[in-house]
């Protein structure tokens, strides 16, 4: 049986200890955090920086729910075979990273299945104009939407369910999540207004504070690193080796010019730009202070450089990744305890709501 221990951490970034903002929260409402990683892929360096090192500072910090969402992954085509493998997968990856299931509630999104029927009582409220402004279904279906199916097309109300099930306060969030979570906003609103609930829902607040929450492809620095590039050159996957990374890294679209003095000689140069940045939060150290360190210095001497930190910082991960994963029946079981603590949340603020809809 493969127990969790405490693993090696990048440096938290500032500012990591600063309170939150409880100003607008109404006095009932508990600061709760929740998100969710869908298991439609490997994990990469974007999911890491961009979520999972937040996840774990935040866990410190508020009541945190991690959940794997797998009900949204089967809103397109999955292999059975293999949804349950990578579920299993991302939840290795939080454990991995930090996230202690002792103190946050980690969890498979269809093993709590008040998600689904709240998101039916949200989907009576949200209405169709709202849904057709988003612009991510417009994206992953361009000109085949008469083909997409329903469940993509109310994602986001399935979205707006699981984070207003647990009245969650803060959702960490990328710049392409804003508008769904604008979206859980109005639906928490308009439930709110329609049922005479002023406050019942709380309309939850983005959190997209830190260095890592944008890291862009290794092939175009204008594109975000992502699990469905076709180019697995374009990413570093969380279980790539340490050779692979460091091939990576040199293949990694640069410019010929030496490395500025300063932050702002980066501007117009994305490529250069995002591997700066990976070197600072992987680093803890601001841009400016890795630009002083590598002025006048060419790719071929800050690539290799980049690859070892990579390599320090993710090979424990790798490895308690690995660890876990051989062992799919612990995780399974810390999943089925982290739905029974999910449940225990979710069971009265769901029965509240549907008395105040109305159903016996």
């Amino acid at each position: 049986m493969v127990r969790l221990t405490p693993t090696p951490q990048v440096p938290l970034l500032p500012p990591h200890q600063r309170p939150l903002d409880m100003t607008d929260l109404p006095i009932a409402h508990v600061p709760r955090v929740f998100s969710g990683v869908q298991p439609s892929g490997a994990l990469h360096l974007g999911n890491y920086l961009g979520a999972l090192v937040k996840f774990v500072d935040l866990q410190h910090r508020m009541e945190c729910l991690y959940c794997v969402v797998d009900l949204h992954a089967i809103t397109q085509p999955q292999d059975p075979r293999l949804l349950a493998a990578q579920t299993r997968e991302i939840a290795a990856a939080y454990f991995a990273a930090g996230v202690d299931p002792e103190r946050a509630i980690v969890f498979a999104q269809s093993a709590v299945p008040e998600h689904v029927e709240l998101a039916w009582i949200f989907n009576c409220v949200a209405r169709l104009g709202w849904l057709d402004r988003m612009t991510q279904f417009k994206e992953k279906t361009g000109k085949n939407k008469e083909r997409a199916s329903v469940g993509l097309y109310t994602y986001p109300v399935l979205q707006a369910a699981d984070i207003l099930l647990y009245r969650a306060t803060h959702v960490p969030v990328g710049e392409d999540q804003k508008q769904h979570l604008e979206l859980t906003r109005d639906i928490a609103a308009k439930f709110n207004h329609d049922f005479g609930a002023d406050g019942f829902f709380p309309l939850p607040e983005a959190l997209i504070e830190g260095p890592g929450a944008r890291v862009m492809s290794l092939r175009d620095g204008r594109a975000k690193m992502s699990k469905s590039d076709p180019s697995d050159q374009s990413r570093i996957n969380l279980l790539d080796d340490a050779d692979t990374i460091a091939q990576k890294v040199r293949r990694a679209r640069t410019d010929p010019a030496p490395l500025p003095e300063a932050p702002e000689g980066l501007a117009e140069r994305p490529e250069a730009e995002n591997l700066i940045g990976l070197y600072s939060a992987l680093s803890g150290e601001s841009v400016a202070q890795v630009l002083k360190r590598f002025a006048g210095q060419g790719f071929g001497v800050f690539k290799p450089a980049l690859a070892d930190l990579m390599v320090e910082k993710l090979a424990p991960i790798t490895k308690r990744m690995r660890d876990l994963m051989s062992d799919p029946a612990e995780i399974d079981c810390i999943l089925a305890k982290g739905a029974e603590r999910a449940r225990e949340l979710a069971a009265p603020i769901l029965a509240e709501t549907k008395a105040r809809v109305g159903f016996l």
